[in-house]
């Protein structure tokens, strides 16, 4: 039945009422409101829960065929959250009327007590207060999702540990597709007391808390070893065997570069699993491609690991990154591809270094993508400043 629809026909009011009489007083006390409404009626809860219109609010009384007292709002509410409660009943009992509030209901009205404007005010008070609560529940979820994201970016992202005043470092990372959640892009880099660096950068595939929980065990791993004395085959035999054992997919892998610089500066061991090859930074930038692939993590049981050792003099940048950062498109076209961000790079770091150069990177990629890059990007950026 229709209460003032033509004026408002937004706002609906379910009437749960197995009484004809006293929904037909329901309504009279509503076409009496200052207010409009569509009424749409039920006799019983089984019949409530089952309308699954658009409904604003729900009228319901206490003692239903098939539901009676607390058990009408709680059966409600469970099958319907996000909509408002009031209840109209012939019950007076302050008790119940406390613990159908505390049951979720926004209000607790007696019939033959209430007018019609009154009844009209208490439903739109009560629809507001439903939506202050879940816009204030959908925040909460936000800022603890957020929370998560910050805790994961924590863990996957720290800040590198080297005391050599002259290696230099930046890093960059960018989430893909502009979101918040972090994916499985992680990176550390360590000075160990001999002097070595020793950093690693890697992708779990995929994009998600699952692949971000991933990337923080194997970074958080990756340190572990490394500061326990192991070698770098040694470690990335230790994390192959811990991405098989944590995967939640069978066939989830991850793409490494671990690297390492010997005290001299002078040479760099680069050992690749899956995983793009590093970048020489200069006039002339270009891929160390001395360094020999293997195959990612999580691929074999057993997985062979080769260690590229290459020569470098003076001085020298070098930039470790994910495949986020050439996987985007030119232009809506083609993808930017390798040789394409090799081109980025020469065009757009002759004079940059540092964070300068990967935030300029990043924005030319999103800029040649027409937009935020669907995948997330990791940036290494290690440079040895003296010619010593």
């Amino acid at each position: 039945m229709i209460a003032k629809s033509d004026a408002e026909p937004g706002v609906v009011v379910l009437l749960v009422e197995d009484d004809d009489g006293d929904a037909l007083l329901v309504e009279e006390l509503l076409l009496d409101a200052d207010e409009s409404f569509t009424v749409v009626r039920a006799r019983t809860m089984a019949e409530a829960t089952a309308q699954w219109q658009r409904v604003d609010c729900a009228l319901i009384d206490l003692g239903l065929p098939d539901a009676h007292g607390l058990e009408a709002v709680e059966r409600f509410l469970a099958q319907r959250p996000g909509v408002a409660v009031v209840v109209l009943t012939g019950l007076s009992d302050r008790d119940l009327a406390l613990q159908a509030v505390g049951a979720g209901a926004q209000d607790y009205l007696l019939k033959g007590d209430v007018t019609g404007p009154q009844l009209g005010r208490v439903l739109r008070y009560a629809i507001q207060r439903r939506r202050s609560d879940e816009a204030a529940r959908h925040l909460f979820v936000v800022e603890r999702r957020q929370a998560e994201s910050d805790r994961m970016t924590r863990g996957l992202l720290p800040k590198p540990l080297i005391q050599d005043p002259n290696m230099l470092w930046a890093t960059r990372y960018e989430p893909g597709g502009n979101e918040i959640i972090v994916g499985g892009d992680f990176f550390d880099s360590i000075e160990l007391a001999d002097g070595t660096i020793r950093a690693v950068i890697g992708d779990v595939c995929g994009h998600g808390p699952d692949e971000a929980a991933i990337g923080v065990a194997l970074r958080i791993a990756w340190r572990t070893l490394v500061l326990a004395g192991f070698d770098g085959e040694s470690v990335v035999k230790r994390m192959n065997e811990l991405l098989r054992l944590e995967r939640h997919l069978p066939d989830l892998f991850a793409t490494l570069c671990d690297f390492e610089v010997v005290p001299s500066r002078r040479a760099l061991r680069v050992r690749l699993c899956g995983h793009p090859q590093p970048i020489l930074l200069g006039p002339v930038p270009r891929f160390l491609s001395e360094a020999e692939y293997g195959v990612a993590l999580g691929v074999a049981e057993e997985p062979k690991v080769v260690t590229s050792e290459i020569e470098v003099a003076g001085r020298w940048a070098v930039l470790l990154y994910t495949d986020g950062l050439f996987e985007g498109h030119i232009d809506g076209g083609q993808r930017l591809g390798l040789e394409g961000m090799i081109d980025m790079i020469s065009e757009v770091g002759a004079t940059l270094t540092g964070h300068a150069l990967l935030n300029t990177l990043v924005a030319r990629a999103c800029e040649l993508n027409g937009g935020p890059l669907a995948d997330d990007v990791a940036l290494l950026w290690l440079a040895n400043a003296t010619d010593g």
